[in-house]
């Protein structure tokens, strides 16, 4: 399935609408303008293989550009739009674009990006030639010989270093052809086409992204957020009749710490399935969730490299809280540092075997890197198994804290910090220490920021000392109006901890 078999049947129906503003776009309209921008896309020579971009915030516009790749044989590589110029055009070069589609609100970062980039012909602006430059094209299909699947080929966050594209092998088959992402959604999710998918996260982000297109196969309608807000996602939920959602664990938190009353004024009886990953979520979240929504939640662990899939349901879950699941594709193996494998309960890097296969973009020292021994690949992320195969997470091994010899994964601080009442955000790392060589710091959004100081760095000390061995527990805290969060959930921690390695040799890249 694709758009276009929906626009056969149903043209006029929604395949996605802006929550705040409700414009809308159909799936006629999908389909005919994806088809023009893919017969741009051909006229300026771009064949099966080749390369596109776009960098854009969430408009009604975004889905075109990326359908106009896939329905094309092309790969498109979705930017993030708090990068900077210098950033996106590494990821332009890199990733070797032939176009790039923009829209007026990113036109200045744009503009300074195509300077970096003299070797890209193509720069499309929604709002300044875009629509003429479609009208141009006829609404219809490529030969059919050049109609053929496409892939993304998204970029890391750059959370530990510069970002790595991740490029899977095209898939060389027919428009239309079912994919492992449609069986998840129709069969795990329970997706349709009468179904209301709620999108709040930015689309330049693999797991919103993908959800989406593979939605707009099945003929699911979309709702997609400009911006994430609390009260207007569990408004849009209200007002749309949603169904479906994707959230990350930073928006559970956000969520739970509005206002009672603000909380009970929405209907939330459409939700029948919340789906979240991206991060490890605090058991204590979780749970008042699930007593807030009902068994309605759904975790998975994967990564944008498709190794692997690992999931659980809500019932599941209370049977195992704090699992992220089982694996449903690929075999799960735990190992220590020399890649021998770990007893259940021993945390150690997490490895997938016969999942899918991957590599990272113009960087094969990080694709070895990936790979074990006997061809398993690696996410980069620690864990461990039980006895009965349930998978739970630690923490990123990039982010674990050696202080005295004894490994301290700071998910675990940050998991009960989080849910005191005056904390917004908190992270979690390893600073210099003489004597250690690490010890264990917190930096800290307050809910208030005049509450900030001494009197709330001994309460919250006292609070994970209470839950938590001390080892574990932060020495001092800092606090910071805002921290350097994604907006898909993710914590930019390098940009925090760097300030206090400055003039120190860290083994952490």
């Amino acid at each position: 399935m694709h758009p276009g078999a929906i626009a056969a049947s149903q043209p006029g129906k929604a395949a996605c609408t802006m929550a705040a503003s409700g414009e809308t776009v159909t799936y006629q309209e999908l389909d005919e303008r994806s088809a023009r921008l893919a017969g741009l896309f051909w006229e300026e020579g771009a064949r099966t293989g080749d390369f596109v971009a776009i960098l854009m915030e969430n408009n009604a516009h975004y889905l075109e550009a990326c359908w106009a790749a896939q329905r094309s044989g092309l790969y498109y590589t979705a930017i993030s739009t708090r990068l900077s110029p210098p950033e996106v055009a590494y990821i332009v070069t890199d990733s070797g674009a032939r176009a790039v589609v923009t829209s007026q609100a990113m036109a200045g970062v744009a503009a300074r990006t195509r300077e970096l980039c003299p070797e890209v012909r193509t720069w499309l602006v929604l709002g300044e030639g875009y629509e003429e430059a479609l009208t141009r094209q006829p609404a219809r299909p490529l030969p059919s010989s050049a109609q053929v699947e496409g892939a993304d080929l998204l970029y890391s966050s750059g959370t530990t270093g510069r970002p790595k594209g991740i490029r899977r092998p095209l898939p060389g088959q027919p428009l239309g052809t079912p994919t492992p992402l449609h069986l998840l959604l129709t069969g795990l999710y329970g997706f349709s086409d009468a179904s209301v998918f709620l999108s709040p996260a930015p689309l330049y982000h693999a797991a919103p992204l993908r959800f989406c297109m593979e939605a707009t196969r099945i003929g699911t309608s979309l709702v997609v957020m400009e911006h994430f807000d609390p009260e207007a996602f569990l408004a849009a939920i209200e007002r749309y009749r949603v169904t479906h959602t994707q959230v990350v664990p930073t928006m559970f938190v956000r969520l739970l710490k509005l206002d009672p009353a603000i909380r009970s004024r929405y209907d939330l009886s459409s939700l029948r399935c919340c789906i979240h990953a991206a991060a490890p979520c605090p058991v204590p979240v979780k749970r008042q969730m699930i007593e807030w929504w009902g068994p309605v939640l759904h975790e998975y662990y994967a990564g944008t490299e498709a190794n692997g899939f690992v999931a659980i349901d809500s019932e599941q879950w209370l049977a195992h809280p704090g699992s992220v699941g089982r694996p449903l594709a690929g075999v799960v193996h735990v190992t220590d540092d020399d890649g021998r494998e770990l007893p259940p309960g021993r945390p150690g890097t997490i490895w997938f075997e016969g999942g899918g296969q991957f590599e990272y973009h113009h960087d094969p020292a990080a694709t070895a890197a990936s790979r074990h021994p006997a061809g398993w690949t690696t996410l980069g992320d620690v864990g461990y198994l039980d006895e009965d195969g349930w998978l739970y997470l630690t923490d990123r091994r990039a982010f674990m804290i050696i202080s005295g010899g004894v490994n301290i994964y700071p998910q675990e601080a940050e998991n009960v910090l989080i849910m005191h009442p005056q904390v917004e955000d908190v992270a979690v790392f390893g600073v210099p220490n003489e004597d250690y060589g690490e010890e264990v710091k917190a930096v800290v959004q307050p809910r208030d920021m005049a509450l900030a100081g001494p009197d709330l760095e001994a309460e919250l000390l006292a609070w994970c000392r209470s839950r938590l061995s001390p080892l574990k527990c932060p020495r001092s805290v800092d606090f910071e109006a805002e921290l350097p969060r994604h907006p898909t959930g993710k914590l930019y921690k390098r940009l925090l901890r760097d300030r206090y390695w400055a003039g120190h040799q860290t083994r952490i890249v």
